[in-house]
């Protein structure tokens, strides 16, 4: 049995929503998702409220949580050192996640950087969460390619995820299709590759956008590669903006949990409580 790892993403979900979902509301549907047995809970994030508003809750949120007999890890997105700062002073949280990518333009446009200040800026964060014994999942945007011509190579891809492990110790990396452009070959590719540079002690998870039609299919060339690390939000919601598809979006929980269990995976997850957050969803996002 594999050590699988299911991250459900209602931070990606919420955050490009631009009706202000109700704080109650957040921290409800949080709550739900903390009983259904999820690895880790991308609940939030610590940057600017005016990049993003609708998180700018999120101490609040956590504050309303009900974690004393949880199992889910609580991961926040952190963009720089004063947000991993802020970050580090709730105890609750587990994992900082950080947004790294190997497209400049993409990291312009996203955190107003390039790959040479990101990565400085990253290691200033890696000190910064091991001084506070927190995980740190480095997300690599546009790995599977990029719309702005920018170099990208599966090399280029593979180069950078090693001096991530060998450089700076980053035990967690999620390869982010972005813009949903990735084909199950590409993908299978991709992590074949990637999990053959780096030994076994690194994870290397999925961070893919699709369509709801093509979920299928890229999680199962995923784990058919060796990747065992998956994030998901219930629904799709959620996604990236610059996608050529309006359904784009995060790969839905649902159509993920129904692969991994045929593949006898998930004995943790309780059905009964999952099927209280897929209800919850509609209640809880304005759309």
């Amino acid at each position: 049995m594999s050590d699988l790892q299911l991250v459900e993403c209602p931070r990606d979900a919420m955050q490009g929503i631009k009706e202000f979902i109700p704080t109650e509301k957040k921290i409800a549907y949080i709550n739900q998702l903390l009983k259904v047995g999820f690895h880790t809970i991308d609940f939030g994030s610590f940057v600017s409220p005016k990049a993003i508003p609708q998180l700018a809750d999120t101490a609040e949120v956590l504050a309303g949580l009900e974690l004393k007999n949880r199992n889910s890890k609580l991961l926040a997105i952190i963009a720089n050192e004063r947000g991993t700062e802020q970050a580090l002073q709730f105890g609750e949280i587990d994992a900082l996640g950080y947004p790294f990518s190997i497209s400049d333009t993409f990291l312009q446009r996203n955190i107003n950087s390039n790959i040479e200040k990101a990565y400085d800026r990253l290691k200033n964060i890696k000190e910064l969460a091991d001084s506070s014994k927190k995980e740190l999942v480095v997300y690599i945007s546009m790995a599977f390619g990029n719309p702005y011509q920018d170099a990208w190579s599966e090399q280029l891809l593979s180069d950078w995820v090693l001096k991530l492990y060998e450089k700076l110790g980053v035990q967690i990396i999620a390869l982010s299709d972005t813009i949903g452009s990735s084909t199950p070959e590409l993908i299978k590719s991709v992590f074949t590759q990637t999990l053959k540079d780096v030994p076994s002690s690194v994870t290397v998870g999925a961070h893919l956008h699709s369509t709801p039609h093509t979920v299928l299919e890229k999680v199962e060339a995923a784990y058919n590669a060796g990747c065992r690390r998956f994030d998901s939000a219930i629904g799709g919601y959620g996604g990236c903006p610059m996608a050529a598809d309006d359904l784009t979006g995060n790969m839905n929980t649902e159509t993920v949990v129904d692969f991994l269990i045929s593949q006898q995976e998930l004995q943790q997850i309780s059905v009964d409580d999952f099927d209280k957050a897929k209800e919850m969803v509609l209640q809880t996002f304005p759309y």
